[in-house]
């Protein structure tokens, strides 16, 4: 997925550590810190929260990884219970009602967490970089969502997922599914990239061959309405970023925390 204005987003994302971290009259939502008189947060400071949320350390292989124990672990740990508890409720009703039900997962940071990636290269995206580390196929889970996903199968709800990873990173993302356990439904019909070359006939407001004029939402919200369309009712929408849930064609979205970047 292409990650785009990392280090703006390092500022964007002092929303997720909070309020607090911003002084009055500082940059919201609405205000631009063009318009402040107040000094925006520090930037260093906030690579720290960030590093604190996560409690990222370097393990014994050279590996940033997320601490069992942070707040980022015990959020989700937090969705991940309530969206099992739904799942469960939801999948059960499908099934009484004769329908098929399905859940709908982003990759990037939803199941494989780039925390390495992102630490290493100082929240910086580079399009090479970027795909050489994806084409390792080594990225650790993002904790608990392979779990989650074989629980939405045990329930007998089709997983698909829906990412914003080339065509041509589609055999990195299948090797390193199967290494964090969500080896579930890892087939072209149940997987949707972005194949900017040949773009599929339902994104056609927005997609032609060699002309890709999709936002990540047209994408995504086109590619649930065309799961949809296939007979299935999404009942959960998984993403770490707001625009891998808007656009409907979900019955709840579940949203992921990731204070690292933002994909518009």
């Amino acid at each position: 997925m292409h990650k785009s204005l990392r280090i703006a987003a390092l500022v964007a994302a002092c929303a997720v550590a909070g309020g607090a971290l911003y002084g009055a009259g500082a940059a919201t939502a609405g205000q631009s810190t063009a318009n402040s008189t107040h000094e925006p947060y520090n930037i260093g400071l906030l690579v720290k929260d960030i590093d604190t949320y996560y409690g990222a350390a370097l393990d014994s292989d050279g590996v940033y990884q997320a601490s069992a124990d942070s707040p980022y672990a015990k959020d989700l740990a937090h969705i991940e219970s309530s969206a099992e508890r739904y799942i469960d409720r939801a999948a059960r009703k499908a099934h009484r009602h004769g329908e098929k039900p399905a859940v709908v997962f982003d990759i990037d940071d939803t199941l494989l967490l780039s925390l390495d990636y992102e630490k290493k290269t100082n929240y910086t995206y580079n399009s090479a970089t970027w795909a050489a580390y994806v084409g390792k196929a080594d990225r650790p889970a993002v904790p608990g969502t392979p779990e989650l996903v074989r629980y939405a199968e045990s329930k007998g709800v089709e997983v698909f997922y829906n990412s914003g990873l080339a065509e041509a990173q589609r055999s990195a993302a299948v090797e390193n599914l199967k290494k964090v356990g969500a080896d579930i439904n890892l087939d072209a019909a149940h997987m949707f990239l972005k194949d900017a070359a040949n773009p599929p006939s339902y994104l056609k407001g927005c997609a032609a061959p060699g002309s890709w004029k999709c936002t990540t939402v047209q994408y995504k919200s086109g590619t649930r309405g065309h799961i949809e369309d296939l007979g299935y009712d999404i009942i959960a929408n998984f993403g770490d970023q707001y625009s891998d849930l808007d656009g409907g064609h979900a019955d709840r979205t579940y949203k992921l925390p990731n204070p690292t970047y933002f994909v518009s």
